[in-house]
């Protein structure tokens, strides 16, 4: 097996970051060289576990066909980059982009998520994209989530994908952190542009913290 390594440059959060990709020339990827690559971009492999069996349930269920597979991991400040899209079948990472929670999840660091509507919290658990719709924020994304009283008002909340202006490095050189959402996942507007169209119509996002634990366990185990 021939690997070439490449590193993730420093960039601000509106420009296209190379995430760190290990290319080899086996016909079957497999489970290992994904886990090497979304190492390399940061992504811990207990969250990587979790988001994988969470992938393989919704294509077990039917209501997903796509190989892509997007991890936020809210147990990292919102100042980290903290959101993956990976290639499921190609075992490669497509993009890592810094993310912002909700304004009553918490400040820099998320420590609170619900379901319920006027929360203005993040939620957690699996999703599957819907159709995009031009909003407020400009183009947006809704999810569906699947996970019964952990986030299964997410569309009725208009928990969506979407752009926002105080996503960026400038703002976590001001606050020490993004500025908040409503409870959606806001990405920078460029990055939200290409992740939008990338992710769109019937792929899986599994949003991590490790205080739903018992209630992936739970979900997961269910089906």
């Amino acid at each position: 097996m021939v690997a070439l390594f490449l590193t993730i440059p420093t960039a601000p959060a509106d420009a296209y970051v190379p995430v760190t990709t290990v290319v080899t020339d086996s016909v079957d990827v497999g489970a290992a060289a994904l886990a090497a690559n979304a190492a390399a971009a940061g992504l811990r492999n207990e969250v990587l576990d979790l988001a994988l069996r969470a992938h393989a349930r919704v294509l077990a269920e039917g209501r997903s066909s796509s190989p892509l597979l997007t991890v936020i991991d809210y147990s990292l400040p919102s100042r980290e980059r903290r959101l993956w899209v990976l290639d499921t079948e190609k075992g490669t990472v497509l993009e890592r982009e810094l993310v912002a929670h909700g304004n009553r999840t918490g400040g820099d660091v998320a420590t609170a998520f619900s379901n319920r509507a006027g929360s203005n919290q993040s939620s957690l658990g699996t999703f599957v994209t819907g159709k995009t719709y031009t909003g407020k924020h400009g183009k947006s994304l809704r999810l569906h989530g699947l996970d019964a009283g952990l986030n299964d008002l997410a569309f009725d909340r208009a928990i969506v994908v979407h752009g926002a202006d105080y996503v960026n490095e400038g703002i976590i050189a001001q606050l020490g952190r993004l500025g908040r959402s409503q409870g959606c996942p806001a990405l920078s507007p460029a990055a939200s542009a290409r992740i939008i169209d990338m992710i769109k119509d019937g792929s899986v996002v599994f949003s991590y913290h490790p205080s739903a634990a018992p209630e992936f366990e739970t979900h997961l185990a269910s089906r």
